[in-house]
């Protein structure tokens, strides 16, 4: 066996030698020496660098044949968990680590800062002191997590961890933590705010709290040294039937969730709930006695153990906690509303060209009025504000007039897409049609860019010509309109990377409109304002009832489309006042300025391979807009919802196998059915 060869063999410790060879009967009371066992025994799966993932993942394997191999080790390193698990205080571990933040931001700030120059002291009766122990380094968390859930099942088997669930002092703890949970699930679920969200149907009982009076009969029965087996399968099965419920009402609270909006507490209130739910599940598998020990979801619960220990003093993790509680409102509520931005029949994809068609004839004046502007010779300050406001206007209309801008909808639609890898909806994702949704989002861009620019460059170029015509001067001329095609071009300029800045605003201002749109509708300012006595009193009733609609509705998008404005029409006043290459490119615009620039110029004295470049530029500067924004909103919402991409490499395999054996699906909706079997020929071949 490769684990005892030459170096490895010599690499065992002398406590595995003497278990191995019979030498060693570790006693359940000595936890001292079962701590040593146990941290020799995982330094041997301890790869020498954290991201070998492969090498600590054989390594695992070679410790589970040696188990096999030598049922005295095997027996040793039971009950050396045993005698952790016994002799340690399990409860803060079970109830505390990994569980969201109750403390203020500032004060968990202030603590890990101070801990991590000098350390909290633990004590060996912690049975948190034993993962640090055994993971004594602080990067181990990465192989933990990263070996497959496959493999440590395997060793979990091997050593026998389904075995200890009958011990009476490990149980006690088990209820212990148990009912800490559940009381800690009461308090968040007789929240005001989680009672106003229930359906109407848990009026009359709170799942929340039936839990826990279900939960404290069956503590009785084991305090009361009731042996009666019927009646404890008769509790478990009550107790799990209380947190389906719970499970159930919290899912559809959520959903409530996204459609009015939530509070910081609210979102918290349900993060809460959800980790007690999930936590109080792993240690119900662990106290009955059905004969059905989940082992991945104590594998689950062990990566996640170990993860939150070794970053319990990370800011970085602390800065990622606090903004999930903010971006998990924001991204749920764009998802909700993403999904319309995405087409899947040729109908819905016509009318988002045509939609966008309107956009682009919007975009058309918007570009002209800006280069009238620039005929002002105002303060840089000055000219950034008539900038913006003309923007401002300019978008404002689009959203108004049910018109689409291709790039304002990336923020959006991300969203929707992550809403697919949220496990707290629906556990594991379908990877196969989610790469539909993302073919679809795609085309769905594709129409949008299509529509802007079908009406964009000729409608720019005929109002340029009729300002000519009408004034008897071009908008511009010479070097004037030469420079309006060098800013665009992808080679001559820095467009590219501009066309970056102007994906990284859109995101923004996508996440301000998530933010307003969120705390109107959970606010309930459309009924705030009909109700508003003193509004009352001076307009009727429907009209009211009409503004506040239309304030709660609307405010979001009507916001993050002026901050867009403001953004964009800003952003010339950056370099003028600090010196620097700063500077925004956004699809729609510059095909305008390409067109008033050709106009200025004269067709005829531009060489068509330059102008073709410029085209390009054009297209180069829309697929940077969109994926900045797409791949910035997207991170957001993943993240969000506590999601880690890496736990699902098939993923981009299946997208990239998708794309191509059809690249048209990203460009124009398929035939019916089509795309279904697309996708199973390529589980065809994934599986065999």
């Amino acid at each position: 066996m490769a684990l005892f060869n030459n170096k490895k063999r010599n690499n065992t410790s002398a406590l595995i030698e003497q278990a191995i060879q019979d030498k060693l009967d570790l006693q359940i009371f000595d936890y001292t020496t079962g701590l040593d066992l146990l941290v020799d025994f995982f330094k041997m799966i301890r790869p020498r660098r954290a991201a070998d993932i492969r090498r600590a993942e054989a390594s695992l394997y070679e410790a589970a044949a040696m188990l096999d191999e030598h049922p005295a080790l095997s027996k040793n390193i039971h009950t050396a968990i045993l005698s952790q698990l016994i002799n340690t205080d399990l409860v803060p571990a079970l109830t505390e680590s990994g569980s969201l933040l109750s403390k203020g931001f500032s004060q968990e700030f202030a603590k890990r800062i101070n801990q991590k120059f000098l350390p909290a002291l633990q004590s060996p009766k912690d049975f948190l002191f034993v993962i640090n122990r055994i993971f004594y380094r602080k990067n181990d968390y990465l192989w933990v997590e990263n070996i497959s859930n496959e493999a440590w099942g395997f060793l979990f088997k091997s050593i026998g961890i389904e075995a200890s669930q009958n011990n009476v002092a490990l149980r006690k703890q088990l209820l212990a933590a148990l009912e800490i949970l559940s009381y800690r699930m009461v308090n968040q679920g007789l929240d005001p705010d989680m009672i106003r969200y229930m359906p109407e149907e848990y009026n009359g009982s709170n799942p929340f709290v039936d839990q826990n009076l279900i939960l404290l009969k069956l503590i009785d029965l084991y305090n009361t040294k009731n042996d009666n087996e019927y009646l404890h399968e008769l509790a478990f099965r009550r107790l799990k039937d209380a947190m389906a419920l719970a499970s159930k009402c919290l899912e559809e609270t959520r959903e409530l969730q996204r459609v009015h909006g939530a509070s910081l507490s609210l979102t918290y209130s349900t993060l809460v709930i959800e980790f007690c739910l999930k936590r109080m599940k792993i240690l119900i598998d662990g106290i009955d006695n059905d004969q059905q020990f989940q082992t991945a979801r104590f594998v689950n619960f062990f990566k996640e153990l170990v993860h939150s220990e070794k970053l319990k003093n990370s800011l970085r993790a602390l800065f990622s906690q606090s903004f999930g509680y903010v971006a998990y409102q924001i991204a749920v509520h764009k998802g909700y509303k993403g999904v319309k931005y995405i087409t899947t029949t040729w109908k819905e994809y016509m009318k988002m060209i045509v939609a966008s068609m309107w956009g682009g004839l919007i975009i058309c004046f918007v570009a002209i009025f800006k280069s009238i502007m620039g005929f002002f010779h105002m303060p840089p300050f000055l000219q950034g504000i008539a900038y913006s406001i003309n923007y401002a206007i300019g978008f404002v209309a689009i959203e108004e007039t049910h018109s689409s801008l291709a790039t304002k909808q990336p923020a959006f639609t991300a969203s929707a897409v992550a809403s697919s890898f949220d496990t707290k909806k629906s556990g594991d994702p379908n990877l196969y049609q989610l790469a539909v949704t993302v073919g679809k989002v795609f085309r769905s861009q594709a129409a949008s860019f299509f529509g802007n620019l079908l009406v964009v460059f000729p409608g720019t170029y005929f109002l340029a010509y009729l300002y000519d015509v009408i004034t008897g001067n071009k908008l511009v001329s010479g070097s004037a309109a030469y420079k309006m095609l060098e800013d665009q071009h992808p080679l001559h300029s820095l467009s590219l990377l501009y066309a970056c800045n102007t994906g990284i605003f859109l995101f923004l201002s996508g996440i301000i409109a998530g933010y307003v749109q969120n705390r109107m509708q959970f606010g309930r300012v459309g009924k705030r304002i009909e109700q508003h006595p003193l509004l009352r009193a001076n307009f009727k009733t429907g009209r009211l009832a009409k503004w506040g609609n239309y304030v709660e509705h609307h405010s979001g998008a009507l916001i993050g489309n002026i901050c867009l404005g403001f953004f964009l029409g800003m952003s010339n006043v950056v370099p003028k006042i600090f010196g620097i290459y700063f500077d925004i490119r956004h699809i729609t615009i510059s095909s305008a300025n390409v067109s008033i620039g050709a106009y200025g110029l004269g067709l005829k004295n531009i060489p068509p391979d330059y102008l073709l470049v410029v085209i390009l530029g054009v297209l180069g500067i829309g697929f940077f807009n969109f994926a900045v924004s797409f791949i910035l909103a997207f991170i957001v919402a993943v993240r969000s919802r506590g999601v880690q991409l890496k736990d699902y490499p098939q993923f981009f395999r299946v997208l990239t196998s998708y794309f191509f054996m059809n690249p048209l699906n990203f460009i124009i909706p398929p035939r019916s059915k089509k795309s279904e079997r697309i996708l199973q020929r390529i589980a065809r071949e994934r599986d065999s």
